[in-house]
């Protein structure tokens, strides 16, 4: 199947649920993150294409490992399976990144073809994402991040499996949990308060996801803000949560005074 195909596709799939869509971005409990997600995206047999060319060992890919993340992320488009480079790519296709900018009423959005902080993610057995709030800004400080796009592709996930997407409350004490479920697309907000994380992975297969952002020179709330990827730790872990904000802190200062950031070296370079 071509881009060009996946694509209307994937508008003709947002056109159709439409009504969904603006209900659950408007009227979600328990977070104040503004979301949707919409079930069986595309045709089950692409999706099935589009997991199986997924490496199953992580190979390739590049191993995030610390007190505040597990799991592995490739974004070098050019060293994937076509497959792969499609789905990614179809939704930084301005015509997608146009019509969710419409539905969710956002004004001068666009892609990020450099994948920076995206692409493709592997989880496996025992793989988590702590509670946090993604990088501020995309990978030369020029535009604010606002949107976050996961595609989830591992056919038959369910709760019990964990590797769940969830969105917390302003003091990160009660999650919302979204099933990372096969053919799911999750767009999400992304701002100073976003906070939101995966559940450690109980299965023994990998949890696969296709990862995009959205980028606008337009700050979320009006107002000049940059902070790095800032971590804490889950309800009961004391420890996570006090280390988190010594941790932020550091990282936060080094970065603005030397204008550094983690995975620049590990974007799409086509």
């Amino acid at each position: 199947m071509t881009l060009e195909a996946i694509k209307e596709l994937i508008i003709t799939q947002l056109e159709q649920q439409t009504e969904s869509i603006l209900k659950q971005w408007s009227t979600h409990q328990g977070t104040s993150t503004n979301y949707f997600y919409i079930d069986n995206l595309l045709p089950v047999a692409l999706v099935d294409e589009i997991y199986m060319a997924f490496p199953k060992e992580g190979d390739g890919f590049h191993k995030r490992k610390s007190f505040r993340e597990q799991k592995s992320t490739f974004a070098a488009l050019a060293n994937s399976s076509a497959i792969l480079s499609d789905i990614t790519k179809a939704f930084q296709l301005p015509e997608v990144v146009e019509k969710i900018s419409s539905l969710v009423g956002m004004k001068a959005l666009e892609g990020d073809p450099t994948l920076y902080a995206g692409g493709l993610s592997m989880m496996f057995k025992n793989d988590f994402l702590n509670p946090h709030i993604d990088n501020s800004h995309d990978g030369n400080r020029k535009r604010y991040r606002r949107l976050n796009l996961l595609y989830y592709v591992t056919p038959e996930w369910m709760l019990e499996n964990g590797g769940n997407f969830e969105l917390w409350d302003a003091k990160v004490t009660v999650p919302e949990t979204i099933i990372a479920q096969f053919n799911r697309l999750v767009v999400m907000e992304t701002n100073n308060k976003s906070w939101h994380s995966v559940s450690p992975v109980i299965a023994d297969n990998a949890r696969c996801c296709v990862s995009n952002y959205y980028f606008s020179e337009i700050s979320p709330n009006g107002l000049e803000y940059f902070h790095v990827t800032s971590f804490t730790g889950r309800p009961g872990e004391k420890w996570k949560r006090t280390v988190g904000v010594v941790d932020n802190f550091l990282r936060n200062n080094v970065a603005k005074a030397l204008k550094t950031g983690r995975g620049k070296g590990l974007i799409n370079k086509e």
